[in-house]
């Protein structure tokens, strides 16, 4: 069991993530790097690990969402390790793609060609070669495409604006303002809210302020910095927070003194939270280096469980999660854990130095090639959408460990073990290309003789054939079949006849690709195979009723939506009936192909299974149109022509799909004509994919959110509300100071700091907003 034309809809604004903690200053960089891009079309954030490059990036691309037709999007490359993986990454985590047989530039260009949009690709210095590539050919090709990256250096391709991200605004040890104006600072405000989240009782007075900004000045600005420095007023008071920090750099500057300042700073900070942890700490906190993005208690009770027991690691987990070191992640009540990234690289150099560092690879591909094993062994069975959720979250960890296995002759096995066994996950992801990748790879490595290639080519016929490449395909069905044969595996044998019956039905050999499932599904049910069964109960059922006796393929069909039901899965459950649809719709019962093709699409939804959502909305489509709804039909087919991109298939692929689907298509286009048809294709295609499902399910979603979903918290103290008042009366900075009983310089301090939290450049601005704030307030209590 597992732990847990252009649409005339509001589109959600790009894929950015949402911030979990609070974004303080930066209104200066975030100004600059806008006008940066109006000018240029490749930005990159440069600077060193913990200055914020991703925080500023992802607030550049919230605030300039609504400037681009198509929103702001991001590409996060952190866990990508293999440049040649970068492309891939792209198309997946936009959600484009292409009927393609390869993963190439080409297919990123054709999709993005005319979309008008902001793209964000953050952390790439470790594939900056890779990356360069890319956005060079987009900036080429693509001219409503601007990109902003992230990096430790500039990708140096042609027209590209650098900006490097400095630190944040601190205070002037030589002049330091009174304790009252500390908040003018940026630095400064990063530490009192990380400090309050620590420490919740935590209040600046005029006895600490002066030692806050000295603090605040000796850190530099860096927030990596502040937030490792904050944690340790659970112990310390600021004053002796600055002393010991103080001790801390100049320890170390003895010892490198050629290091820039900043990263002196930073580093003295890490060195110091390293030291002051337990060796039981440290150890662990070198260990879990070896994770990419996150990772579950139970993974990190392995990999660092080499000498430590499960409650050692359990309290040294908690230990980190409370000195900072380790973020908590917590969503759909499953917690995580992630190390940023420039602490992931200072553990990863300590396990080095404790010469550990490939036992604990090993140990982390042995746990996620284990884990791979469970989800094939588990897959048929009512914990499919759980499954699909673990392996999601642990994508990037799952291609480290194959990056491991497949680079160590001795692991090649677990390697081709673990490409055969996340098939289904793969398939489901529309990963077609990433799993061909790693299947090319693994297989151009391991010696023939080794057992597990023959499932290994088997699964790489399939994803071949997925791809519409059918010349691949039946070479290397070949292949399988020799090595199956030499050593007597009669269950691969039927797994390789059932592919290449599917193979046959792509080609339009139906009498061959029935004749060869009849023979699979025999050997399936000798030998009590569940998954080889239902996928030839549906094959053999989807061919039966598209041929000459509808009759007997619907009742294939059912016996496998009776067995899937009786397992509890979900995805073979769906596709039983997308193919009951199919043969419904073929002999005219409209009204059944249409709850079944419905019903389908429900759970294909739920396991986010992209080409089964695909099949699904053309089926609606092919419905809509024997229905007479041809605006409906049309925008369907615009749908499905988005899905099938994003998946890098096509109707097409299927030679008993292609005749159909191109004469429904051409029926609703001659019956709307061909403006209108044009006209609804295009707002079908531009649909997100949310809306896509709601509009071929006939459900309605919210247009709004509800007003308390809404909600914001108030950005400004108590004083700074009354001050925002005062200026939204047109009342001037001596004006307030008289009124409060307070200094004009405090007063221009707090003007200064309602201007950065909310990112205003002006009076007016303010004063706007407070109007806005009011009207807001009082539709709240207004009477309904």
């Amino acid at each position: 069991m597992v732990s847990t034309a252009r649409a005339r809809v509001r589109e959600p604004a790009g894929n950015l993530p949402a911030d979990v903690t609070s974004f303080v200053g930066r209104r200066r960089e975030i100004t600059l790097t806008k006008r940066l891009l109006a000018e240029s079309r490749v930005v990159t954030l440069t600077g060193p690990g913990g200055v914020g490059k991703t925080r500023l990036a992802m607030r550049v691309a919230g605030n300039m969402r609504r400037t681009f037709r198509d929103k702001s999007w991001c590409v996060e490359l952190e866990d990508v390790r293999d440049g040649s993986l970068v492309v891939d990454a792209v198309i997946e985590q936009l959600g484009i793609g292409g009927p393609t047989g390869g993963e190439d530039i080409d297919t990123v260009i054709e999709q993005l060609k005319s979309r008008e949009m902001l793209l964000v690709l953050d952390n790439c210095e470790h594939v900056i070669e890779d990356v360069a590539l890319l956005v060079d050919a987009v900036v080429r090709w693509c001219p409503g495409v601007r990109v902003l990256t992230t990096s430790r250096q500039s990708l140096g391709v042609a027209g590209e604006a650098t900006l490097v991200v400095p630190p944040l605004q601190v205070p002037d040890i030589e002049h330091l303002p009174p304790p009252e104006a500390y908040e003018q600072f940026a630095s400064v405000r990063l530490f009192v809210d990380r400090a309050r989240a620590a420490v919740p009782q935590f209040e600046v007075t005029a006895d600490n302020a002066t030692a806050l900004m000295r603090l605040c000045h000796h850190l530099d600005g860096n927030p990596l910095a502040i937030e490792l420095a904050a944690v340790r007023l659970r112990s310390l008071s600021l004053q002796q927070l600055e002393e010991r920090l103080a001790e801390r750099y100049d320890l170390l500057t003895e010892g490198r003194r050629g290091a820039p300042a900043r990263q002196q700073t930073l580093r003295a900070l890490i060195d110091w939270s390293y030291e002051l942890a337990s060796d039981q700490d440290r150890l662990t906190w070198a260990r879990v280096s070896v994770f990419s993005g996150s990772f579950d208690l139970a993974a990190a009770e392995h990999v660092a469980g080499n000498g430590l027991s499960d409650a050692d690691v359990l309290s040294a987990i908690h230990s980190l999660v409370d000195k900072s070191v380790l973020m908590r992640e917590e969503e759909g009540g499953e917690v995580r854990f992630r190390l940023p990234h420039t602490l992931r690289e200072y553990g990863q150099d300590k396990l080095a130095e404790f010469g550990e560092l490939e036992t604990m690879q090993q140990r982390h591909c042995s746990w996620y090639a284990d884990l791979a094993g469970r989800f094939a062994a588990e897959w048929i069975g009512p914990d499919q959408i759980a499954w699909v959720n673990r392996l999601r979250s642990d994508h990037g960890n799952l291609r480290v460990a194959l990056r491991t296995a497949a680079a160590n002759p001795g692991t090649a096995g677990a390697a081709l073990r673990m490409c055969t066994d996340l098939w289904q996950y793969w398939g489901i992801r529309g990963l077609n290309g990433e799993a061909r990748h790693w299947l090319d790879q693994v297989l151009a490595t391991t010696p023939r003789e080794m057992p597990e290639r023959v499932r290994a080519l088997r699964v790489s016929a399939w994803f071949a054939l997925l791809h519409g490449d059918v010349e691949t395909v039946q070479p290397t069905l070949e292949q399988a079949t020799v090595l199956a044969t030499q050593r007597g595996e009669e269950t691969e044998k039927a797994h390789l006849a059932l592919v290449r019956g599917m193979a046959a039905f792509a080609q339009n050999d139906s009498p061959r690709a029935a004749a060869l499932l009849e023979d699979a599904l025999g050997q399936f049910r000798k030998h009590e195979i569940s998954v080889g069964e239902l996928f030839a109960l549906f094959g053999l059922g989807l061919i039966k009723g598209l041929g000459e006796d509808p009759e007997a393929g619907l009742g294939v069909l059912g016996e496998g939506i009776r067995l899937s039901g009786g397992l509890g899965e979900l995805y073979w459950h769906s596709y039983l009936l997308w193919a009951s649809a199919q043969v419904e719709a073929r002999r005219g019962d409209l009204e059944r192909a249409e709850t079944a093709a419905k019903e389908a699409l429900r759970l294909q939804r739920k396991l986010d299974n992209r080409l089964g959502i695909a099949f699904s909305i053309d089926a609606l489509a092919w419905i809509a149109q024997q229905q007479g709804r041809h605006d409906r039909a049309a925008r369907l087919f615009g749908a499905a022509s988005a899905v099938w991109d994003a998946v890098r298939a096509a109707p097409g692929f299927w030679a008993p799909f292609a005749t159909d689907h191109d004469e429904h298509e051409a029926l609703a286009r001659t019956a709307l004509g061909e403006s209108a048809f044009q006209e609804a294709f295009d707002r079908g295609h531009q649909l997100s994919l949310a809306h896509t499902v709601d509009f071929a399910l006939e459900v309605k979603r919210h247009a709004r959110p509800r007003a308390e979903d809404n909600v914001h918290p108030m950005p400004l103290t108590r004083r700074e509300q009354q001050i925002a008042e005062l200026v939204a009366q047109g009342n001037t900075n001596k004006e307030i100071a008289e009124s409060l009983v307070i200094a004009q310089r405090t007063v221009e301090g707090h003007v200064q700091n309602i201007l950065t939290k909310l990112d205003f450049s002006s009076r007016a601005q303010i004063g706007g907003w407070v109007a806005a704030q009011k009207a807001s307030d009082a539709s709240d209590i207004a009477p309904r």
